[in-house]
């Protein structure tokens, strides 16, 4: 085994909640692996299952401290759904599959194709993601679109889509790409059902196009109240990573997938006008800030009891690879429309970089799978476990008529709330690759009221206006002990402001 690594957190003087409350453990990486993480799971057992990039999955038992092999052979794994001790879906590049353990000798004996009916161009970029299961057992998985910095290849599986700019030959010339590239755009769509979300019926036989518009959506999953959260990556189409509230039929703003529409006019994308784009689209629930918040999230989780303090159970948790930091969801609503804030969760602790993916121990530790590939990460796994030591955080925020209203943790104290400082600023939707702030102004503080006991801070700004993202600088807020708040930013996009 490889040396194992336990960073000691033990400063007591009044400070990050993370150093008082928390452990962060790295863990032995198994032999002979590359300890690149694109899928987790928790077996009923107790057993972490980890898929790696190079397609080995194994199992880690925590009380041994040792790993097992569980299944080879994988295709580029980015996500799982354990069904029991015995059975886990796995989603490869090429098909959604089950492993099955039939002899129960901890080994996978059958690997059985549950979907896939979808197209591959053979493109570097069509990543494939889920699934995430519904109530009724239906499955969902995400696919993402291929890059203009490679061709198809000359053999593509499913059906060749004929709206665009260069023809099939075009598509796969490797010798003239260079030259051609521009013509496919940024992020393509030609072989079917790229960028798009599709729904599978239990039994895997029937299977339908759900929703559109997708990009790179590195994560998928069912939040507490059993809404399908999918988050995208910045990119063309894409000003900053969204987070999405997915629903049937809903277009999510990357125009390439639009060709496989079954009603679509036959338009090329590229030449629809941004306005008429932009009007089909819904609205993101939440935005991470490029390059402050966020630059690529990923896997979204939820916070089950026992693992943080009880006012964020059920909110949901999501990794991010270029940051050395999570991200905590704090949900809202306004006359019925869904919207969130968003807080970083970790930064300046041991984390480090590229939280591929998160799954809960039945202890309540949190285990963070990284990977980096040709990106800015890291590898291997991490366990972080929380002591029951309360902290300073922001347990909830409130959209008002006139502000926003912030719950706290612990009794704040008055004097350090004064320096609290509050910008607003929206994004153009665009076929550019990502786009600066626009719109950017500061919000006076015109008043800012304590409750009696403490804990709840309402600020009075002004009528909040839809389509900005807000941003809260919260670094001068102390608890009445001292203590500074664990994730002392936050971001809350106004989808609807309240009347």
């Amino acid at each position: 085994m490889k040396r194992f690594f336990l960073f000691s957190l033990l400063l007591s003087l009044p400070a990050w909640g993370w150093k008082e409350s928390f452990s962060f453990e790295q863990l032995p990486n198994p032999e002979g692996v590359d300890p690149q993480v694109g899928a987790m799971g928790v077996m009923p057992d107790g057993r972490l299952a980890v898929a790696f990039h190079r397609g080995e999955l194994m199992c880690y038992d925590a009380s041994k401290k040792q790993w097992s092999m569980f299944a080879r052979g994988l295709q580029e794994p980015l996500g799982m759904l354990v069904e029991n001790d015995h059975s886990i879906l796995v989603m490869q590049r090429a098909e959604l599959t089950r492993l099955r353990d039939t002899d129960r000798d901890g080994v996978a004996d059958e690997y059985e194709t549950v979907f896939d009916d979808f197209g591959m161009s053979g493109n570097y970029h069509e990543f494939a993601y889920g699934p995430a299961r519904d109530s009724e057992g239906n499955l969902y998985i995400v696919l993402g679109v291929a890059s203009n910095g490679a061709p198809m290849a000359a053999e593509i599986r499913g059906e060749f889509s004929e709206i665009g700019r260069l023809n099939r030959q075009q598509m796969s010339d490797l010798a003239n790409w260079k030259k051609n590239s521009g013509a496919a755009g940024r992020m393509y769509a030609r072989v079917h059902d790229r960028g798009w979300m599709i729904k599978i019926s239990p039994d895997g036989k029937k299977a339908e196009p759900y929703a559109s518009g997708f990009r790179s959506p590195n994560g998928i999953g069912f939040d507490a109240k059993g809404r399908l959260l999918v988050t995208d990556n910045q990119g063309d189409w894409r000003p900053t990573s969204p987070l999405y509230s997915v629903k049937k039929g809903g277009f999510y703003g990357h125009p390439a997938s639009l060709v496989w529409k079954s009603d679509w006019d036959g338009r090329d994308p590229l030449k629809v006008p941004v306005k008429e784009l932009d009007a089909m689209q819904e609205k993101a629930v939440g935005y991470f800030a490029q390059g402050e918040l966020a630059n690529s999230p990923t896997w979204p989780v939820v916070i089950p009891k026992g693992s943080f303090p009880d006012a964020w159970v059920g909110a949901t948790l999501i990794g991010e690879m270029n940051q050395r930091q999570l991200v905590r969801v704090i949900d809202d609503e306004v006359d019925g429309q869904f919207q969130t804030a968003m807080v970083p969760l970790f930064d300046g602790s041991p984390l480090g970089m590229g939280n591929n993916r998160l799954a809960f121990g039945q202890d309540g530790s949190l285990y963070v799978g990284k990977t980096a590939l040709s990106w800015p990460g890291s590898k291997g796994l991490m366990r972080i476990r929380w002591n029951g030591k309360e902290f300073l955080s922001v347990d909830a925020v409130k959209a008002l008529a006139d502000g926003f209203e912030l719950v706290f943790s612990q009794p704040v104290a008055q004097e350090s709330l004064a320096k609290i400082a509050v910008t607003r600023h929206t994004y153009e939707y665009h076929a550019a690759y990502g786009a600066p702030k626009k719109n950017l102004e500061k919000l006076p503080l015109q008043q800012v009221e304590r409750s009696a006991d403490g804990r709840r801070v309402r600020l009075k700004l002004g009528a909040l206006r839809e389509s900005y993202l807000h941003s809260f600088d919260l670094r001068s807020v102390r608890s009445q002990d001292g203590n500074q708040l664990l994730g002392d930013r936050a971001w809350y996009q106004v989808v609807k402001a309240p009347k």
